[in-house]
């Protein structure tokens, strides 16, 4: 539909609402994209240890700092979300669950999945 003024009139983004899977999956794409520069800072730590006993405890210095390990965490996050989309990928794959409600459904699995995997790492990590 046009208006007089040959402009449509579609929803835009104050209007629109932006569905549930819609959401995860840019979510997914962003977080393949932070990963990606996470195994950049792993490749630092990584080289840390090859440089010495001096670099390698200038790394632990930086990574003892609150900020560094709240990143830390939400890279551990991003792992295991971008994961868990990576099932939920397989079983489209597979032809299977693209009804709106089971769409739905996975999508709130995927993110709880992903959130109890990041807590049970993080209890198993602070036992160590």
């Amino acid at each position: 539909m046009f208006t007089n003024n040959s402009r449509p009139i579609s929803p835009h983004l104050q209007i629109y609402k932006l569905p549930l899977t819609g959401i995860i999956s840019i979510c997914h794409r962003t977080t393949g994209a932070l990963l990606s520069v996470g195994l950049i800072f792993f490749v630092c730590i990584v080289s840390s240890i090859a440089d010495g006993a001096v670099t390698y405890r200038a790394m632990q210095v930086l990574t003892d700092l609150w900020l560094v390990r709240l990143i830390y965490w939400g890279f551990i996050y991003a792992l295991f979300f971008h994961l868990c989309h990576g099932v939920r990928h397989l079983i489209w794959d597979a032809g299977n669950s693209f009804e709106r409600d089971t769409l739905n459904r996975y999508a709130i699995i995927e993110l709880a999945a992903s959130l109890v995997l990041t807590l049970v790492t993080l209890i198993f990590v602070s036992k160590g």
